[in-house]
């Protein structure tokens, strides 16, 4: 959505409504999963599974400090959104894989907050009795983890990835109301730069 902006392709209204959407969208699925799949149907009935549970959501929310939070968030948003950039850049399905593996295992084994995955992990924790309400949840580890998210993601990927690839001399201007020549159907982002795009078939004509 920043590319988007900055780019002139839609306005902040609309980055408002698909955030405030994917936001709350996300949220009411991450808490049915939690309470009705896995808290009511018994998955962490075992004594040992709600100990983990409690003492990961505590390790989460209460023994960071709030800027600790915050500054993990960015480097978790930052490797997610590297990983969808560099999917994206794949052309075959093994190489989006491939692509998405190592900033998502890196992220995961760093342990970094992202305010969508601790939607499951903390309530999971509060679910099971952990020593800590949902009102601090909100302010000890969902806010600092959406705004550390927010700028990891929009600014040291979109912003940095806008400026070094959409503008200049030599920068793609895609036009995504009109057609390419070569396929009739893709925009001339695809044409030129994009994954799905025919490389070869666009040299050619140029030359």
């Amino acid at each position: 959505m920043p590319i988007a902006y900055l780019h002139k392709r839609c306005g902040l209204k609309d980055i408002a409504i698909s955030w405030v959407m994917s936001f709350f969208g996300n949220l009411a699925g991450m808490l049915f999963f939690m309470a009705i799949i896995i808290g009511y149907g018994g998955v962490f009935s075992a004594g040992a599974y709600k100990e983990e549970a409690i003492k990961f959501a505590v390790a989460k929310a209460v023994t960071p400090h709030w800027h600790q939070i915050f500054l993990k968030a960015i480097g978790a948003n930052w490797l997610v959104c590297l990983a969808v950039f560099m999917a994206a850049s794949s052309r075959e399905i093994s190489s989006k894989i491939l692509a998405i593996w190592w900033p998502i295992m890196c992220f995961v084994g760093l342990g970094l907050d992202h305010v969508i995955a601790n939607m499951f992990l903390v309530p999971i924790g509060i679910f099971n009795g952990a020593p800590f309400g949902v009102g601090y949840y909100i302010w000890k580890s969902m806010i600092p983890a959406l705004l550390g998210n927010t700028i990891g993601g929009g600014l040291f990927v979109g912003v940095v990835y806008w400026y070094l690839y959409m503008t200049g001399d030599e920068a793609v201007s895609p036009d995504f109301d009109k057609p390419n020549s070569l396929h009739g159907t893709e925009s001339t982002a695809d044409e030129m730069a994009g994954p799905n795009g025919d490389h070869k078939g666009y040299a050619e004509k140029a030359a």
